[in-house]
């Protein structure tokens, strides 16, 4: 049976290429497309799903609320109470619970030294809610000792290549100084398709120490800088579990000064751990995590790109009928119901999607390492390791066969023998109008693809472009150290007389970063003072950090350094602080009294609101202060001009602040962009897939062109004849052809502005959607179509209408 399919499609391949080779290609790039984003669709999905009790594991997640219930800052990690705390106070709920803390120590190993950032400390319940597989020595009990650290194979491998590292020691710098530790066992990689990664797993009794003991680390409900996981038992639903963890914070926190209770401030969410990759973009996270959203966007693209390739097929079997009718008529009369006919041209469709595959399945081997490596993700498509993926190919191809089929087919076997005998067969009205439709259809979605794709690279032109209230470029940031914080001055005095330095400054975060810390307000407001309840982000910083950046200030002055009482009372703040507290102008909050945390001062100045954050995040309260002890990161700005010769002379002096440190300077502005990353990826793809989109449309528009102006080789010679110009021709031609178009865009603009727009409200800041990208788009789809039509239309205009109406 399959061996006539396959005589008939070969059979029409040779009467009629090019419709063949249209169908062809337009499912193989339909299919492959498809494959490629299926694949990576399938990995994000795949995130954390290796645990054995995957289902029964949950990270707990820390808010804080504005007094009218809206949330002010989410994190991703917590206190280090709340572990130990929820799993003492709910044993009938929780079987384990466990931190764990990322920190970027300098690792020393002999004359050796690298900067390791996927260096975690962690309590030992870890190997009890984690599958992480010991290989070698020991597991949870290397943890119970201060010194014991376990490393991966591979970091295992990177220090000591093929000797046992059992046994072996490592030198961790850390905030008290060098910290020796005895590598205690050796575990597996985690996989690629975890939320976080690890290299080294050290004990976290040396984090204790530095919090002052079990007493001070376990009261300590403000420094949310552990990632803790719980596993409940089996049968405990996680919603309503959740829901009793409010009575924890206000057992173990109580109220504030007025009263209230604390967990109408603070409250403890559970997120899945299959959940996090995808669903958690909170205010900090172990790693960058993926977005549902991009998800759902590439399967809507792979779908619409499989979908235009199917009404190729579709519309090209249905409009080249004529061609069959006889055949059908002749197998109707010899005795074939309608039932042998639809099984004929539903295998013929299954045949041609099958040599499709074969074809899209050599461009997936082609193109899926570029797709990996453009995507960072180890997408693989070997089908011995994953035979599951037949399974996906037959699905795909049963999918595109029945619907590719499906409709000429039944439009095929449909047809009056005796109609079509005596030659009176015509196809109907209704069958040229859903022919019409699916034109319709291809270019709306088309339209739709184009606009997105000026939409988003409009938008991340602008996130790049905008201006952020401060002065980005050329400023150079590098780590702050014990060393470099004694002698700051010194070495401030030096590095500002190199003339391709402008300013050196010092703070506990630059732009680009997330404004996470913040402490509780008071401020004087109506000549009292008054508890503030809205959340004000802090900044430590030197005395000339808002020259070195180029903030504005609006009000009152910046920070003095011959001012001596600056460094412990004075408070500069943003326009949107000056809101949050009360006051009515920047000139009214000048000399008021402010209190935060346990400093008190008074506020000196206000800065104009700028962006320190991406433009994800709206502008929040900001308090800038004078640093005592907060000096993590240097900015220096340097003259755009002589920035090779900076870098090498910062080079050389790092070498001498920090010898065992490698030189790595960030630039501000590279950092935003990195915030961008996500969105510039969605660019390229969405470029290159909609480009592809609107190829396969351009294939099937050119092969119905051609049919139709090869259907009507004899009326156009006629015209000819009796004086019809070329232009004429052409427009008789086209512009039916031309109408679906427009109807397509006509539809697409709705389409497109809604789902846009839903788009963008993802983003704090962001453009509007104008008129002119939509003109842009039609006018780009119109030309398109255009071009094409007149490719085949003008053909048939300039023909010799003799040899036209003879050959007909």
């Amino acid at each position: 049976m399959f061996k006539n399919y396959f005589k008939i499609v070969f059979r029409n391949a040779k009467k009629h290429p090019m419709y063949v080779l249209i169908n062809l290609i337009g499912l193989a790039l339909g299919m492959a497309v498809s494959m490629v984003i299926l694949l990576y669709v399938q990995f994000e999905l795949s995130y954390d799903r290796h645990h054995p009790d995957g289902d029964r594991i949950f990270r707990v997640s820390r808010a804080w609320f504005n007094p009218d219930g809206e949330i002010s800052l989410h994190l991703g990690h917590t206190a280090p109470p709340f572990g130990p705390l929820i799993q003492s106070d709910f044993p009938e709920d929780v079987e384990v619970s466990a931190r764990i803390f990322n920190f970027n120590p300098l690792i020393k190993s002999g004359t050796e030294a690298f900067e390791e950032d996927r260096f975690f400390f962690a309590d030992p319940e870890a190997f009890d809610l984690f599958s992480w597989e010991i290989v070698a020595g020991q597991g949870k009990e290397a943890l119970l000792e201060a010194e014991g650290i376990i490393l991966t194979e591979s970091t295992a491998k990177r220090y000591f290549g093929n000797q046992s590292p059992i046994g072996k020691e490592l030198i961790a710098v850390l905030p008290g100084g060098d910290y020796p530790l005895q590598v205690r066992g050796v575990m597996k990689d985690l996989p690629e398709n975890s939320h976080f990664h690890v290299d080294f797993v050290a004990s976290m009794i040396p984090v204790v120490q530095f919090y002052g003991g079990l007493e001070g680390f376990m009261s300590n409900y403000g420094s949310n800088n552990f990632s803790t996981f719980i596993k409940l038992k089996e049968g405990v639903k996680y919603q309503d579990f959740e829901s009793q963890l409010p009575s924890l914070i206000d057992r173990h926190m109580g109220a504030n000064q007025a009263g209230i209770p604390a967990s109408q401030g603070t409250k403890l969410f559970l997120w899945p751990i299959a959940d996090i990759h995808l669903h958690s973009n909170l205010a900090s996270e172990i790693e960058p995590n993926g977005n549902i959203d991009y998800v759902y966007i590439y399967l809507a693209v792979a779908f619409f790109i499989l979908l235009i390739a199917c009404i190729n097929f579709m519309n090209l079997s249905t409009a080249r009928s004529s061609l069959r009718s006889m055949e059908v008529g002749l197998r109707k009369v010899m005795g074939a119901d309608r039932s042998i006919l639809i099984r004929q041209f539903m295998g013929e469709s299954l045949v041609m999607t099958f040599l499709s595959m074969v074809l899209a399945l050599l461009l997936v081997w082609l193109f899926l390492p570029l797709f990996s490596d453009f995507v960072e993700k180890p997408l693989s498509f070997n089908l011995i390791t994953h035979p599951e993926y037949l399974l996906g190919i037959g699905g795909i191809m049963l999918f595109v066969g029945l619907i590719s089929g499906s409709y000429p087919a039944l439009f095929l076997s449909g047809f009056m023998p005796a109609r079509v005998l005596k030659g009176t067969f015509k196809a109907g009205k209704g069958h040229e109008r859903f022919r019409a439709v699916l034109v319709v259809g291809q270019f709306a979605i088309s339209v739709v693809l184009i606009v997105a794709v000026l939409v988003v690279v409009n938008q991340l032109n602008f996130m790049q472009s905008k201006d952020l209230g401060f002065q980005k470029e050329d400023i150079v940031v590098l780590p702050n150290s014990p060393q470099i914080n004694e002698n700051y001055l010194i070495i401030k005095d030096r590095l500002e007389n190199h003339p391709g330095i402008r300013a050196v400054s010092m703070s506990s975060r630059v732009p680009s970063g997330r404004l996470l810390d913040s402490q509780g307000t008071t401020a004087e407001v109506n000549g009292e003072l008054t508890q503030i309840d809205v959340r004000i982000a802090d900044i430590h910083v030197g005395h000339n950090f808002l020259e070195t950046y180029g903030i504005p200030v609006v009000a009152g002055r910046t920070f003095d350094f011959l001012q001596a009482s600056d460094s412990t009372q004075a408070f500069v703040l943003n326009e949107t602080a000056i809101r949050a507290v009360g006051w009515s102008s920047a000139e009214e909050a000048i000399g008021k009294q402010f209190q935060y945390g346990g400093r008190r001062g008074f506020v000196t100045g206000v800065m104009k609101d700028f962006h320190f954050e991406s433009l994800h995040q709206p502008i929040v309260p900001i308090v800038f202060m004078i640093s005592q002890n907060r000096n993590n990161l240097l900015s220096i700005k340097i003259d755009a001009t002589q920035r090779e010769e900076v870098l090498a002379y910062l080079k050389g002096e790092w070498a001498q602040l920090r010898p065992d440190f490698p030189f790595e300077p960030l630039f501000v502005d590279e950092g935003f962009n990195r915030q961008y990353e996500a969105e510039n990826r969605l660019k390229t793809i969405f470029t290159f897939f909609s480009g592809l989109a609107v190829l396969i449309s351009i294939l099937g528009l050119l092969g119905l062109v051609t049919f139709a102006t090869e259907q009507r080789t004899r009326e156009i010679g006629i015209r000819k004849v009796m004086g019809a110009e070329t232009g004429n021709i052409l427009v008789l031609l086209g512009k039916d052809f031309m109408k679906l178009v427009g109807i397509g865009f006509v539809l697409a603009v709705p389409i497109s502005w809604f789902g846009l727009n839903s788009w963008l409200d993802d983003f704090a800041y962001h453009i509007g959607i104008n008129w002119t990208v939509f003109l842009v788009a039609g006018i780009l789809a119109g030309l398109i179509a255009a071009l094409t039509v007149t490719s085949q239309t003008i053909k048939a205009a300039w023909a010799n209408p003799v040899k036209s109406i003879k050959n007909e």
